[in-house]
């Protein structure tokens, strides 16, 4: 569905700044607290937390991260479920959400009602609060940017850094045509599964696949080491090879390092009995640069996604 009218009364600049605020809060319903805890203040009052604090952003763009095939209520969950993701890697959960709009005054009230109604339904399934946020104009464009606050679950916050020569590198689901099947607004945020690794002492570092692995892999291996990948141990959607396994991007899924002097098969042996629905793979290991196996997937061969390139 395109967020575009043709039919001025039907669209956003029919309603102007303040009563499309005020019907942005109507949408939002009990996904967003009365003020100052919410909607309706210069800044939202959040309450103090003795765990340590996470802060992510992510935008979604029409025509880039999603197009009129996608919902509106999907493109809203899509929009808070890519920040949810982010949490999950620092093996955190979310406390709180804001949300900036840059709207084309051409921008339909239905459609934007049907977005904010999915943000605000996925708000209340992972119980993230909205608490405010910004509308501006902008020509030909519909934009939505959300910031998410979070905490960590355990002693730690898992980060990209850590891993060492020798570990294992993991993956969860499956990876590749995410676009094709629609799992890029489909996609589950693995909150529960991040909240868990981080509290599994051998779990080095972690982060969250958006780009590919092929592109975001890189930036878990440690300094002197090269990923010595099994190319028949990545996962792959249906209907995917291995090129779209490395590089399609938007898989959503948790990449971590574990470590090579732990017992992996026990681990697996836990996780199962922990995610029996999700899948586990382990992919290869950290090596030294010169010690790759011939039959090793070369990454510098794939590519994911990278903003800015031609």
């Amino acid at each position: 569905m395109t967020p575009f009218t043709s039919r001025s009364r039907d669209s956003v600049a029919a309603l102007g700044e303040e009563k499309l605020i005020a019907a942005i809060r109507r949408w939002l319903g009990l996904a967003s607290p009365p003020a100052p805890y919410g909607i309706g203040d210069d800044c939202a009052v959040l309450p103090r937390s003795r765990a340590r604090q996470l802060l992510t952003v992510d935008p979604i763009v029409f025509g880039r991260h999603f197009d009129a095939r996608v919902s509106p209520r999907a493109a809203g969950e899509k929009l808070l479920k890519r920040n949810l993701s982010d949490i999950a890697a620092m093996g955190g959960r979310p406390t709180a959400a804001v949300i900036s709009l840059l709207l084309d005054a051409r921008v339909s009230r239905h459609w934007l009602e049907q977005f904010y109604r999915g943000l605000a339904a996925a708000a209340r399934r992972y119980a993230v609060p909205i608490v405010g946020g910004d509308v501006g104009q902008a020509e030909h464009v519909v934009a939505a940017t959300l910031t998410l606050l979070g905490e960590t679950t355990a002693g730690r916050a898992l980060t990209r850094t850590g891993a060492r020569r020798g570990d294992w590198i993991c993956v969860t689901g499956q990876l590749g045509g995410s676009l094709r099947s629609g799992h890029h607004h489909r996609f589950v945020p693995r909150l529960r599964e991040g909240s868990w690794l981080a509290k599994q002492r051998d779990v080095r570092a972690m982060m969250d696949l958006s780009d590919g692995l092929a592109k975001d892999l890189p930036a878990l291996t440690p300094t002197g080491t090269t990923a010595a990948l099994d190319p028949n141990a990545v996962p792959r959607r249906r209907g995917s090879d291995l090129r779209a396994a490395l590089g399609d991007g938007e898989d959503y899924e948790l990449l971590f390092a574990f470590s090579g002097r732990a017992d992996i098969k026990a681990f697996r042996q836990r996780w199962r009995k922990a995610f029996p629905q999700t899948r586990l793979s382990c992919l290869g290991r950290f090596v030294a640069l010169n010690a790759r196996p011939a039959d090793a997937i070369h990454l510098e061969d794939y590519r994911g996604y990278e903003h800015l390139r031609r």
